[in-house]
């Protein structure tokens, strides 16, 4: 099997497998979206505020 017949094959078996796909709606979509933007931010305060804490204690008991 050649190069440019390996690459037709991977084309056929790569639209064969796009076609089993379960697509997510677009509400499915939104909610997961949120839901990253939502947990993404609770992350990112929950870091700064140990980031904030954690230097505090540096600075009075260190410095």
């Amino acid at each position: 099997m050649n190069f440019f017949d390996r690459i037709v094959q991977f084309v056929k078996e790569s639209r064969t497998e796009l076609k089993k796909v379960v697509w997510p709606t677009r509400q499915e979509t939104v909610r997961h979206t949120l839901t990253v933007i939502i947990m993404s931010g609770a992350l990112a305060l929950f870091l700064g505020g140990a980031d904030y804490a954690l230097q505090f204690i540096l600075k009075t008991f260190i410095l």
